[in-house]
């Protein structure tokens, strides 16, 4: 490690509801980190369509810029990580044509069939991405507009991905970073590269996507204008992993390779690393994604809903009482378990009206007792989450050419302590919890490594480690768990 360089780097770290301003400072092989800016991401109606606000989240990372100024603060860089998918519209001028549709939006729900019965079948979409259907990917929501005949979507000069619209605000500089393209299932995961056939069937060439950068490259250094605003100077501009999943897997503090991870936030993404993408009639079937890791690894995962469920929940609770998570998890210890189950996947948790109503209908259609309190209703919720790790993780195990040893937990859902205990009991295996930053924690060390600071992934890995405090979970009443799964399993294949 070599601390003589400039060891202080912003990271910006925007979640589907909320972004932060990260600033990580490295001393003595040790990350520490600080809370620069912290703002809402909310997701905006209009005319029934939903939409990001691109230049909120812009404004919010100037007004972050200007804070690290204000407090003499000398950077060596930014990086900047999303959510997956979703996408910018640019014109010929360079200016956005509207704000990104969000990837919540209804307009998708039906595009993978219409996709399927019009251009390419099922299997053949997967073989060529290896990545898991899912109607909000960048390819249907493409197809979407293409269908629709979107008036946007003929003028499109550049399409950029969340995390590179937002570098390019910076730095006027267009970049596709990798591990964020890989999300879209319009890239060849053997060859890292756009697929000209379905980039074709969407009427669309390789010229409509700026060149695809891998994580550490320097994007640019922040435009005149920005300059400017912040009083900053030529700050370089990075591309770290740009998907926030990327970033968090490469901050898992792994001792060995025999491990899985579970990136717990809105979203569950359950996986291992790969040497080379699996595409297979297995994968297919399981319907596992093959995304980009950030030192050139493969992703192999599972997308599961995730802490959406008890936030969608706590939206509604909310506005009967002031409850917090932590009460959410108190009501739900004192609750009779193992009463009710839901498939956390199953469509109707998508997008609802009202989560509770939905979790209520799913158990009354399955003929389960029906949970009215909030700690029947999210001990539900847990118990299911749970459940559904066991699923993928035994099918990770059969899919992995290594024994699978410890399942490490990162992310914020790594604080929930029940729910790390639930997942321990269910899958009989050592839970490592930790850290819950890991996505910025990810793009610090990535831009560290790109300056020259840290080596390589093992590097990384044991800073992470000798800078966050881990829990362990071991497994317990591992025979009522089993017997609880099969009862689990009754409900999952119903719906």
């Amino acid at each position: 490690m070599n601390e003589s360089k400039l060891t202080s780097f912003l990271a910006i770290d925007l979640g589907a509801s909320s972004g932060r301003a990260i600033l990580g400072t490295i001393r003595n092989n040790k990350l520490e980190m600080k809370e620069v800016n912290r703002f809402a991401n909310p997701i905006i109606e209009v005319n029934g369509r939903l939409f990001w606000d691109l230049f909120h989240l812009y404004r919010e990372i100037v007004k972050s810029l200007k804070e690290i100024q204000l407090q003499g603060i000398e950077i060596a860089s930014i990086g900047i990580d999303t959510w997956g998918v979703d996408f910018v519209s640019f014109g010929t001028d360079g200016e956005p044509l509207r704000m990104p549709y969000s990837y919540r939006d209804t307009r998708t729900f039906s595009a993978p069939e219409k996709f399927f019965s019009k251009v390419l079948s099922k299997k053949e979409t997967y073989m060529k991405t290896g990545i898991q259907i899912m109607n909000f990917n960048s390819l249907f929501q493409l197809f979407t507009q293409q269908e629709e005949n979107n008036p946007i979507y003929p003028i499109t000069d550049k399409f950029l991905f969340m995390p590179d619209a937002l570098s390019y605000l910076l730095t006027n500089k267009m970049v596709t970073e990798y591990t964020i393209a890989s999300t879209s299932q319009l890239l060849n995961p053997f060859t890292r590269s756009f697929d000209n056939e379905l980039l074709q069937t969407l009427g669309l060439s390789e010229e409509k996507f700026a060149p695809i950068v891998f994580p550490g490259t320097e994007i640019g250094t922040l435009s005149e204008s920005v300059q400017r605003e912040t009083h900053m100077g030529a700050v370089p501009v990075v591309a770290v992993a740009g998907h926030d999943t990327a970033s968090a897997v490469i901050a898992t503090p792994a001792e060995n390779e025999h491990f899985a991870y579970l990136s717990s936030g809105t979203w569950s993404l359950m996986g291992i690393e790969s040497k080379e993408p699996v595409v297979t009639e297995e994968t297919f079937s399981l319907n596992f994604t093959n995304e980009g890791g950030a030192d050139g690894s493969i992703r192999l995962l599972k997308n599961i809903c995730g802490m959406w469920l008890i936030e969608q929940c706590k939206k509604e609770w909310t506005l009967e009482r002031n409850i917090s998570y932590d009460d959410i998890v108190r009501e739900a210890t004192q609750s009779e378990p193992f009463r009710c189950f839901i498939n956390p996947d199953a469509s109707c948790f998508a997008s609802p009206e009202s989560m509770i109503n939905e979790i209520r209908n799913y158990c009354r259609e399955t003929g389960q007792h029906v949970p009215q309190t909030i700690g029947e209703i999210a001990r539900c919720i847990y118990e299911s989450l749970a459940f559904r790790y066991k699923q993928v993780l035994n099918n990770l195990k059969e899919l992995a050419d290594f024994p699978i040893e410890t399942l490490h937990i990162i992310g914020g859902g790594s604080q929930n302590k029940m729910l790390n205990q639930f997942t321990a009991n269910a899958i009989g295996t050592t839970v490592v919890a930790g850290p819950s930053e890991a996505t910025a924690i990810g793009n610090i060390l990535l831009q560290a490594k790109a300056s020259g600071v840290v080596a390589d992934k093992s590097e990384m890995r044991q800073m992470v480690r000798n800078s966050v405090d881990l829990a362990r979970f071991e497994p317990q009443e591992t025979d009522l768990w089993k017997e609880k799964y099969s009862e689990y399993l009754n409900v999952y294949k119903e719906l």
